[in-house]
């Protein structure tokens, strides 16, 4: 087939869907266009400026109408900057999307045409909503940056304050940036793997305020550390933790393998409904609390426990879903690779006086089968793993297993939807799905799948 349109070429085009990654898509004779600043219901000029076999990549040069669920964003930067995909559309068509999304890969992938897919719970007020934030630290045209990634890219868009972060980082970002200019830091460059400060990562309890400050850096020295401490911890009384990461790769990984303490707590403290956590600084921990809260109701809901059972929580991070289980089951194994996160599982377990938890370090594949044939079983599992889904050897042991109900955690409805299929071509089958929006704004929804034995 003829490719019906050329690079640098404009048409005049109407934005009828939007992709996984918050692009318009437009056709021209069948043929796909992604628009980066074009949101559905659009019609006007795109200017294509790639063309590839199966499709082409525009922009939206002039809206000659606009779409009814457009409006306009709060932040600046945010037709610029990759945090936010979605701003510009209404806040309800956001929702909408988010669940047609699920609807669409659960028919497609997952083969599930007749399944109970609910609307996706949204925020009341979806601004200011993140805990956590990760700041690369570079030169941008001659320009000390500190913010985020321009869309597509590695050039970094400077940001003075972020309308979904807490306000806690316009403060740190601030004077961090106002530290590097005065004692003229060297900021870090990804190509030739020079500069020390290579990201700015806070994270802030939206339940006591506490703020924690991570310098991640290219080698161990930073120069002039004593006035950085004494101007972040004058001026935002409530840092409770300043944190060095040592990351000296060449890769785009953020965090390095060693921290140093460079003020007050290793931890902070934070809360979800009266359950106590301490989160360090590589602990992963979901980032919108607000709607952590309905997400884990809904779980508890699904997993439908009467005091009597022994539950799995796979890829259990802090433990923050193995405590709520905890308070209605007989007994909870918790697994998760990263070491660190399993120490702050049995410590949080301990701030909450709970003891019918056990926490095991290493990969779920590993240890979830390793305990099956030593015997240990459940009546239900809850997974909750990372955007990639289950290794197949977790899943091949819940079907050997034969828990009652699966309770399936998700951040990515592609790879829920092929898990979903592996365990329904088996003895399970999936009842219902409740999409939870946890990144207003973005393209990304979480959800909570119920899955029963047939």
């Amino acid at each position: 087939m003829d490719v019906p349109v050329k690079k640098n070429k404009k048409y005049n085009l109407e934005v009828i869907d939007i992709n996984h990654r918050g692009q318009g898509v437009c056709k021209k004779d069948g043929f796909a266009i992604f628009v980066g600043n074009g949101i559905l219901g659009d019609k006007g000029t795109v200017k294509i400026n790639k063309v590839k076999k199966n499709y082409a990549v525009g922009e939206m040069v002039k809206i000659a109408k606009p779409s009814k669920h457009r409006v306009l964003p709060k932040c600046p930067i945010s037709y610029n900057c990759g945090g936010c995909q979605l701003q510009d559309l209404n806040y309800q068509k956001q929702l909408d999307i988010k669940t047609e999304r699920v609807k669409n890969d659960m028919k497609r992938i997952g083969k599930m045409d007749d399944i109970i897919i609910h609307d996706t719970l949204g925020m009341d007020e979806p601004f200011r909503y993140r805990n956590k934030a990760q700041f690369p630290v570079r030169m941008s045209n001659n320009k000390l940056s500190i913010g985020f990634y321009k869309r597509g890219s590695h050039e970094v868009v400077d940001t003075k304050s972020c309308v979904i972060q807490h306000k806690a980082n316009d403060k740190v970002i601030k004077l961090v940036k106002d530290f590097i200019q005065k004692y003229k830091i060297t900021p870090y460059n990804e190509k030739s793997n020079t500069g020390i400060i290579r990201h700015i990562l806070t994270k802030v309890s939206f339940a006591t305020g506490d703020l924690m400050v991570v310098i991640i850096t290219n080698g161990r020295n930073i120069p002039y550390k004593d006035k950085l401490i004494k101007t972040l911890t004058d001026k935002i009384p409530n840092i409770k933790s300043i944190i060095q990461n040592i990351n000296n790769r060449k890769s785009n990984v953020i965090l390095g393998g060693e921290t140093k303490l460079l003020y007050g707590d290793e931890k902070i403290i934070d809360y979800i409904g009266d359950l106590k956590f301490k989160i360090s600084a590589k602990s992963f921990y979901q980032v919108n609390p607000i709607q952590t809260k309905v997400l884990y109701q809904k779980a508890l809901e699904y997993a439908n426990l009467t005091g009597n059972e022994t539950v799995f929580d796979l890829y259990c991070g802090i433990g923050t879903i193995s405590l709520f289980l905890s308070k209605k089951a007989k007994k909870v194994y918790g697994i998760e690779v990263v070491k660190e996160a399993i120490l702050d599982a049995k410590e949080n377990a301990k701030e909450n006086n709970i003891n019918n938890t056990e926490f095991y370090d290493g990969t779920a594949e590993e240890i979830f089968p390793k305990l099956y044939n030593k015997g240990v079983s459940a009546d239900v599992v809850v997974i909750d793993p990372p955007r990639k889904g289950c290794d197949e050897a977790v899943l091949d042991t819940i079907v050997k297993m034969k828990p009652k109900r699966v309770v399936y955690v998700s951040c990515n409805p592609a790879t829920l939807a092929r898990d979903l299929k592996y365990l329904n071509e088996s003895d399970y089958i999936t009842k219902e799905i409740q999409p939870v929006d946890m990144f207003p704004h973005t393209m990304h929804v979480e959800c909570v799948a119920l899955i029963e034995r047939k």
